[in-house]
């Protein structure tokens, strides 16, 4: 099982072995491979490896790839099935280049997760992320033959980190960048959502993820987390709390998990680590490329393309979403994910539409260069559109007002002046299940799966709307206003917008056989939110018990129409086991060491009259 869960891995994360060229033929007959060091300013040597295409007849321009993940296949006559973000751009005529960035795998160094960026270089040793992507930029240039003075970078998830890093390095050379599924800020991406834990992300990614912890270059391949049990509910139910994985050996000498434990609040620590604040200026022609169902890095995804674009006016940056989860575009059709089908491959689109014209543009001159600002596939209706900004200035501000009969309005407030609320147990010994199956790895279909089975439990409320008369279409982010009050000291609130279809909705070809998608409660966003970090991300506060307090967390954003006869549905609750850990509902300085005693049951309310008023905001498109 170690062994499979880690090749999956290593499949998903570098997104470069993958199903579309499966011959390896291919590569090894039409591409030159050649492996080296390159030292950067303060001496360190990281290890590229180079693929230049056979035909000598023309140059190339460089498309690289920075990654934590291993350049792997190791050694010069051995060679990957497939180069580049795809097949096209592959045969498009490109020069590889693959680097172990600093102290992975084959690199030298030491590796830092999420390195912070040195704005102000004062010395060689003042390095981070951005000065070796320039450094070997510099090196690629006057080492590399056939080259035509450009260079391109790509990459997704961490990879895609690094390519963001890039943005801000200042080599002329760099032409065109494309951060996908960046992680930017890994307190609000992998790691945590709001200080909320996500267990199955960090249980089985840190033991595969940390090969080594020195400066020695290895090829070893670690093993990955072994649960012994496909029922992670199960499994991670009868590990209790978290403090007890500390015991393991996997995790306890692991400096990457430990320092989750240590830094359970946004301080200094992952402040530090947070790219978006230094992005500018930025050189390179951008396109950011994200999934709606990204379950790792969606806010990386819209906070780049936010970022770079308010820092930098006037700059060429791109931005493209679709209906994938994690990496989803890099391979397969894209049209559907779980049970909700897309009508078209979207994934093929965008490979031959939209990044291949970017790359071959901005290298190579091809093509008008005409771009939309922002090329968004809208679900719902399945469709994409194309908007000159993102959000789009079009869509007006409204609220989704929680109604004290269970209900859900637009634009209309709650009236009821007395108090009025809806109330639920939350059971730390008896969480909602994430989704209505059993999984124990990084379940991505969950970002669209059917929410029946929770709504039918007492501890999640429901409020939704009437039968819809006309479309609603949702375009740009989404707040969650919540007035709360708890009989604990701490509570998370988990908030999932969802859209119902109607009763006689068909099954579609990829829904389960034991689906009904009559009725079927597609979650279209959701979010987490540790409740202690109400009033500060870095300095957390306790609850005063039965006290009415606000509570206010984004959600990401969204493009999607409700259609007439759907019902527009929102479902809070306080546990989503075992995607995020549980909160033990009894404040404790570090719920990371938080002790069995401390998870005990707690009573919810969620108010909505005229005085205390719960609502999601949202961005409404006509």
């Amino acid at each position: 099982m170690k062994q499979i869960f880690s090749a999956f891995l290593f499949m998903c994360c570098t997104l470069v072995v993958c199903a579309q060229h499966s011959d390896y033929k291919y590569v090894r007959n039409h591409f030159d491979k050649t492996e080296v060091y390159i030292e950067v300013r303060d001496g360190v040597k990281l290890f590229t490896t180079i693929y230049t295409p056979k035909d000598t007849t023309r140059s190339y321009p460089i498309l690289m790839n920075r990654t934590p993940y291993s350049v792997m296949p190791y050694g010069a006559d051995r060679y990957p099935p497939t180069l580049g973000p795809s097949r096209e751009l592959m045969e498009d005529g490109y020069i590889f280049v693959y680097q172990d960035v600093r102290g992975r795998w084959m690199s030298e160094g030491f590796y830092d997760d999420m390195r912070p960026h040195v704005d102000i270089k004062k010395s060689p040793q003042d390095i981070d992320e951005g000065s070796d992507t320039y450094d070997t930029i510099e090196w690629l240039l006057a080492h590399v033959k056939r080259h035509n003075g450009k260079v391109g970078m790509w990459g997704v998830s961490y990879p895609g980190f690094y390519t963001s890093a890039a943005l801000m390095c200042g080599h002329p050379a760099l032409a065109a960048a494309s951060p996908q599924a960046p992680i930017a800020d890994l307190w609000r991406d992998d790691a945590f959502h709001y200080g909320v834990f996500l267990i199955p992300h960090n249980f089985n990614f840190y033991p595969w993820f940390t090969n080594r912890t020195d400066d020695q270059p290895t090829q070893a391949d670690p093993p990955g987390f072994d649960h012994g049990t496909k029922d992670g509910y199960q499994y991670f139910l009868n590990l209790g709390p978290l403090s007890n994985a500390q015991k393991m050996e996997v995790f306890r000498n692991d400096p990457f998990w430990t320092a989750n434990l240590e830094h359970p609040a946004f301080d200094a620590h992952w402040q530090a680590r947070n790219i978006l604040p230094h992005q500018q200026p930025v050189g390179p022609a951008v396109l950011v490329v994200g999934g709606w169902y990204d379950a790792e890095d969606l806010y990386g995804t819209f906070k780049t393309y936010e970022s770079v674009e308010q820092k930098n006016p006037g700059i060429d940056n791109f931005f493209v979403v679709g209906p994938w989860a994690h990496g989803g575009w890099s391979e397969g059709k894209g049209d559907h994910l779980g049970n909700v089908y897309f009508e078209e491959n979207t994934g093929e689109f965008y490979r031959t539409e939209v990044e291949r014209t970017f790359f071959n543009y901005y290298l190579k001159g091809e093509g008008e260069g005409k771009f939309p600002e922002a090329r968004m596939f809208e679900t719902g209706t399945n469709q994409w559109r194309s908007f000159e900004e993102w959000p789009p200035s079009a869509a007006r501000e409204e609220q989704l007002y929680f109604q004290p009969s269970g209900g859900l309005a637009i634009g209309k407030a709650p009236e009821e002046k007395k108090p009025s609320f809806s109330k639920y147990i939350s059971d730390p010994a008896n969480p909602v299940p994430s989704e209505d199956y059993v999984d124990i790895g990084m379940p991505e279909k969950y970002m669209t799966d059917d929410q029946r089975h929770a709504a039918k439990r007492p501890d999640v409320l429901v409020f939704q709307t009437d039968v819809l008369e006309n479309p609603v279409t949702l375009a740009g982010n989404i707040w969650a206003h919540l007035e709360v009050s708890t009989t604990g000291t701490d509570a998370d609130w988990i908030v999932k917008l969802i859209d119902v279809y109607p009763d006689d909705t068909p099954k579609n070809q990829y829904s389960g056989k034991k689906v009904d998608m009559g009725g079927y409660q597609q979650m279209v966003r959701s979010e987490f939110f540790r409740g202690r970090y109400r009033k500060s991300l870095e300095n957390p506060e306790p609850f005063v018990p039965r006290q009415i307090e606000p509570v206010e967390f984004e959600l990401q954003d969204v493009l999607h129409t409700f259609q007439k006869g759907h019902r527009i549905m929102v479902q809070v609750q306080s546990t989503f086991f075992p995607i995020v850990d549980r909160n033990p509902q009894t404040y404790v300085p570090n719920i990371f060491y938080a002790k069995e005693s401390d998870f005990k049951k707690a009573t919810h309310r969620v108010y909505h009259d005229a005085s205390h008023a719960s609502y999601l905001k949202v961005r409404v498109l006509d």
